[in-house]
């Protein structure tokens, strides 16, 4: 229903984290992880969009309030509510635990050369 709503918003603020330290990221000297940070960012983004069209498809969205259709209904806003809190969480972290395992093979194969 609105599982991707947790991996949206840490997208949201990826990308304000990123577009503040813009001058840092492109210096060599900056932090390895803050340099990745527009990756993690395209992994946000890209799987929020696909989660949207997905939810859309399968009729969990609509185009006309109230949106989702969970709300529809009696205690879907409670539904909503605790799958954000369970799946949407663990995308979030299960994208940002991948994230951080690239970052760190990239680091040990820079480390390499």
């Amino acid at each position: 229903m609105c599982c991707f709503i947790i991996p949206l918003a840490q997208a949201v603020v990826t990308t304000v984290v990123r577009k503040a330290n813009t001058k840092k990221i492109s210096k060599p000297e900056s932090s390895f992880y803050l340099r990745q940070l527009p990756t993690l960012e395209k992994m946000l983004w890209g799987g929020s969009v696909m989660l949207i069209v997905d939810h859309i498809i399968s009729g969990e969205l609509s185009w006309s309030f109230p949106f989702f259709t969970a709300l529809t209904v009696e205690g879907g806003a409670e539904v909503m509510l605790h799958e954000m809190l369970t799946t949407g969480t663990a995308m979030s972290l299960v994208i940002s635990l991948v994230w951080v395992g690239m970052v760190k093979l990239a680091e040990l194969k820079a480390a390499r050369r």
